[in-house]
């Protein structure tokens, strides 16, 4: 599971006095830890813990672009460090011809044809991305689809 590879890494870091991946992998621990509590759980799936991963390089981005506003180039630099470590945690991406393939594949099979059916598209295909994509590409990608087919159907009426 992730979450015990992250605890391995950490270890590993700790002996190694890698101190930026030790106080990035400890972060990182501790959120685990409170989005375990107020799941209730003792231990995250894997779904869980990217979604928590994800979150934690989005905030970092967000760090990355005051701080390079604010002319804190060395600040800048260690976020953006501390997002690269993190970003070791994420499945491959899926390319955009991956997902197209995979949302005809669902559309198909759940007989979806207006934008009314996107949910239950959506529903559908988040088990199969699990995480390996940015939900608004996805969402446009869908939303795309969905309105050609619409414009298929009015046609050929």
């Amino acid at each position: 599971m992730l979450e015990d590879n992250i605890l391995e890494d950490f270890k590993n870091a700790m002996k190694n006095k890698d101190a930026l991946r030790v106080s990035t992998l400890s972060f990182l621990r501790a959120q685990l830890k409170n989005v375990a509590i107020d799941k209730k759980k003792d231990k995250l799936d894997d779904i869980d813990v990217i979604a928590v991963i994800k979150k934690q390089i989005k905030q970092r981005q967000d760090s990355i672009e005051n701080f390079k506003t604010g002319n804190r180039l060395d600040l800048a630099e260690k976020e953006q460090n501390e997002s690269d470590i993190l970003k070791l945690y994420l499945p491959q991406e899926l390319s955009k011809e991956e997902l197209e393939k995979i949302i005809a594949e669902v559309i198909s099979a759940t007989g979806a044809n207006t934008m009314k059916d996107m949910g239950k598209v959506m529903k559908e295909l988040t088990p199969k991305m699990a995480g390996r994509a940015d939900n608004k590409l996805v969402s446009e990608l869908i939303r795309a689809k969905l309105t050609q087919n619409e414009g298929g159907n009015t046609a050929g009426k």
